[in-house]
């Protein structure tokens, strides 16, 4: 994982270093660049790390993030923990809700649609499955704003609290009532790949001699299902629901552009497009944290699904 973090971290940083933009330009304005005089530059282009090769401004970093200080954020004046310390409590709301949501969904949609290949649940459910991982996530989060936040007015239609709200007054309805669309966006595009891999896995199972043996025992269908199928499909399962932590966080960026939600996502765009390296790398490395941890949660829970597990850990 250390390993994986410095690889990330320093791909992050030869990308930033790579891009054309100047962050004088794109924060200050070219008017207002003009207007300045040159000492007044030099001071800026200090501040932004103009000029300053991009290895020794990595090095820099490397040595302070290793005694845990992220630097200052350029754009929020603030130190980088601090700026993600709160965008990332505002996603968790969220990003939880849609991780539990699909992974929930997907694995009930891929039992339903598996248990009898070729059925009509079979192939609405696998039809439902297919146009959902085609959809953009941004165009569906448009969708769904339109639908009950324009038109029923049932759901706000951004911010991650009720506008003219003090944070202190903010009650636990109000955080997860706008959490709703954003997660349900999420939910639906993000559920596909559990439900399609669930279902594989179900009609093998349901097509097995040992299932043909419990059917000519007398067991029935749901009976079955418990007793062989979901002891089948739940490790893979699990597997990729730990795995779309990654893909969870990709979606929230454009997820959360479409819901001006000021979450880790909303922040990771704005460093980029500000040039703000401090606040970009930091995120990077927590986001890339946050996926490893998924990674060895689900290596960890393999022990309490899958009783054979543990015993082979212990004859070792």
């Amino acid at each position: 994982m250390v390993v994986l973090l410095g690889l990330v971290s320093l791909g992050a940083f030869l990308l930033v270093s790579a891009s054309p933009m100047d962050p004088l330009q794109t924060n200050i304005g070219q008017a207002a660049l003009g207007s300045m005089s040159q000492e007044q530059i030099e001071r800026l282009n200090e501040y932004w790390g103009v000029g300053v090769p991009p290895l020794k401004r990595f090095i820099f970093w490397g040595k302070d993030l290793i005694r845990g200080d992220m630097g200052i954020s350029l754009l929020y004046r603030q130190p980088v923990s601090q700026v993600i310390r709160v965008k990332l409590g505002n996603s968790l709301w969220m990003l939880g809700m849609s991780w539990v949501i699909s992974g929930v969904l997907g694995f009930l949609l891929g039992i339903a649609a598996g248990i009898k290949k070729g059925s009509v649940w079979d192939r609405i459910i696998s039809a439902w499955i297919l146009v959902t991982a085609s959809m953009p996530a941004f165009w569906l989060a448009l969708v769904l704003l339109m639908i009950f936040s324009v038109w029923l007015k049932l759901l706000p239609m951004g911010l991650s609290v009720p506008a003219g709200v003090e944070a202190s007054d903010v009650t636990l309805k109000g955080r997860m009532l706008h959490a709703v669309l954003p997660a349900a966006t999420l939910s639906l595009t993000g559920c596909s790949t559990i439900a399609m891999h669930t279902r594989e896995k179900m009609t093998e199972v349901m097509e097995s001699d040992y299932v043909l043996f419990a059917r000519a025992r007398g067991e029935t269908t749901g009976r079955i299902v418990r007793r062989h199928g979901i002891r089948n499909i739940l490790l893979p399962a699990v597997t990729l629901q730990f795995a779309s932590v990654s893909e969870i966080f990709g979606g929230s960026v454009l997820v959360e552009q479409v819901f001006s939600y000021p979450g880790l996502g909303q922040a990771a765009v704005t460093a980029g497009l500000g040039g703000d390296v401090p606040l970009l790398m930091g995120i990077t490395v927590i986001t890339a944290a946050i996926v490893c941890a998924g990674n060895l949660a689900a290596d960890s829970l393999y022990v309490l699904i899958d009783p054979r597990i543990r015993r082979g850990r212990r004859e070792t």
